[in-house]
């Protein structure tokens, strides 16, 4: 069977019955309604088809799965928790491809507390990782608003961020070795445990952000660190963004790696989570927010107080404004909620336009100050939320219009208002895409900014791995 050419239905009734039995009863999804809800991606921006869905159920399952893919020229597009915000886990809309769904791969394989890793498959969710590491007293640091059910493999794949990257790193950083089965069917163990392996080109960092285009993970040894003794947490008001750039700088200078988050929140964020998610934490008024966190070995006691002091020599010279620590883990997570429901309350009052940027930390007050203007200019009225992990120079930039009818039609714009935010962040030195990944979305627009050389390396690798162009197509390149 080959999808270039109209499918047998025969052939297609064949393939169909080889991949059922692989992953067993029930397994693989071929009806429309049992499809649905997984040819779209989390924001309903893109939707596509599928042949099918198949459930594996280990890494040999995977790896047969792939196989028969390859022997029928069927392409293949791995999925987890589907909390992508680029359309790089949905299927075009040829309905040629596979979706190979790896939620059934959630088991833990090993941990190893004195090494301090752990060896999670691609169906964890990011909470169950959290959750066994902190089991054996360890810390797994990486956190996002979606880790009830945002699955590791999708992690990987899109090397995501979050809010403890300051700290502790991307999740590249976060990963010592992956087992993935590459575009020719082969299943590459390098679960390695070793901080220092240097035997030749590290193809773990090659399949790490790759988004499923050069294979697919499904198990990583991931870094642990000890669990921090105390935590303090803080919801800060500024004057400003270089107000809270000038006042990350002054922190890191005091607590150094005893700061593991430090986010920006502009007033509009903070004003939708308020009308759209009830109970939410009273925090004091101001311009602009910036809720950070501290974690150390010694006791909570000392480390507030340590804070308590730090923030009081900060008002008297005038930065920042307003203070709130939290004084329980109720009230903690109150404040931590403010900044996670940011994006599905916005998702709640309509569609947006997301831009998920990364700039030199020193050129953020820069760009806001710059591009406010050019795009009021452009689309009169325009609103921004603006938000994100000023700590490692990481923003969500959103975009949107007040009333529906002016919102559509910006959205009608959105390549425009595209190029207008991507070029100033590219003439500042930064990325158009810092943790979601490219996808579908930025597919295209990332030829403008890079440069002819790594697009044509980037396009070497992916031909030398994968020749048919099976893996994740229309994706990344």
């Amino acid at each position: 069977m080959s999808t270039t050419s109209t499918p047998n239905p025969a052939e297609t009734s064949r393939f169909l019955e080889r991949l059922a039995a692989i992953v067993g009863p029930g397994r693989l999804l071929t009806d429309p309604a049992d499809l649905a809800p997984w040819l779209t991606d989390w924001r309903g921006r893109y939707t596509g088809r599928a042949l099918g869905l198949a459930r594996p159920g280990n890494s040999a399952e995977v790896q047969a799965l792939v196989r028969a893919c390859v022997a029928a020229g069927v392409p293949m597009v791995p999925q987890g928790g589907n909390t992508g915000l680029c359309g790089g886990a949905t299927p075009d809309s040829s309905g040629k491809a596979l979706i190979i769904q790896l939620g059934r791969l959630d088991r833990i394989r090993q941990l190893d507390a004195g090494n301090h890793t752990l060896v999670a498959e691609a169906g964890c969710t990011l909470a169950n990782i959290q959750e066994a590491a902190a089991a054996a007293g360890r810390l797994f640091p990486l956190s996002l608003a979606s880790e009830g059910s945002c699955q590791l493999g999708g992690n990987l794949s899109t090397n995501a961020g979050g809010v403890q990257v300051l700290r502790y790193g991307t999740t590249r950083d976060l990963v010592l070795g992956v087992e993935a089965v590459l575009p020719n069917g082969e299943l590459w163990d390098g679960l390695k445990a070793l901080r220092k392996n240097n035997t030749g080109y590290d193809l773990r960092h090659l399949l790490i952000g790759a988004e499923g285009t050069l294979g697919i993970i499904t198990a990583a040894v991931l870094k642990l660190f000890p669990m921090p003794r105390s935590r303090v947490t803080c919801w800060l008001g500024v004057a400003s963004p270089a107000a809270a750039v000038a006042l990350l700088e002054r922190t890191l200078e005091v607590f150094d790696a005893r700061l593991t988050a430090f986010e920006l929140v502009c007033p509009r964020s903070l004003g939708l989570v308020r009308q759209f998610m009830p109970g939410a934490v009273a925090v004091p008024e101001a311009p602009w927010h910036v809720l950070c966190e501290f974690s150390g070995a010694g006791g909570d006691e000392a480390l507030q107080a340590r804070v308590e002091e730090f923030l009081a020599l900060g008002m008297e010279a005038g930065s920042p404004l307003a203070a709130l620590l939290a004084q329980s883990e109720s009230q903690r997570q109150g404040l931590w909620a403010l900044r996670e429901n940011i994006s599905e309350a916005q998702k709640r009052e309509g569609p947006s336009i997301k831009h998920d940027i990364a700039l030199p930390i020193t050129a953020i007050a820069t760009f806001l100050d710059r591009v406010a203007p050019r795009l009021e200019q452009v689309f009169p009225g325009i609103r921004h939320v603006v938000f994100g992990h000023l700590g490692d120079g990481n923003l969500h930039f959103n975009l949107s219009m007040a009333g529906r009818d002016a919102n559509g039609a910006l959205l009608q714009r959105q390549a425009e208002a595209n190029r207008l935010v991507h070029d100033l962040v590219h003439e500042l030195g930064g990325s158009i895409s810092a943790e979601h990944g490219l996808g579908q979305l930025k597919r295209e627009e990332i030829r403008r900014y890079k440069s002819p050389v790594e697009l044509a390396a980037m396009a070497a690798i992916k031909g030398a791995l994968d020749p048919l162009g099976l893996m994740n197509p229309g994706k990344v390149l």
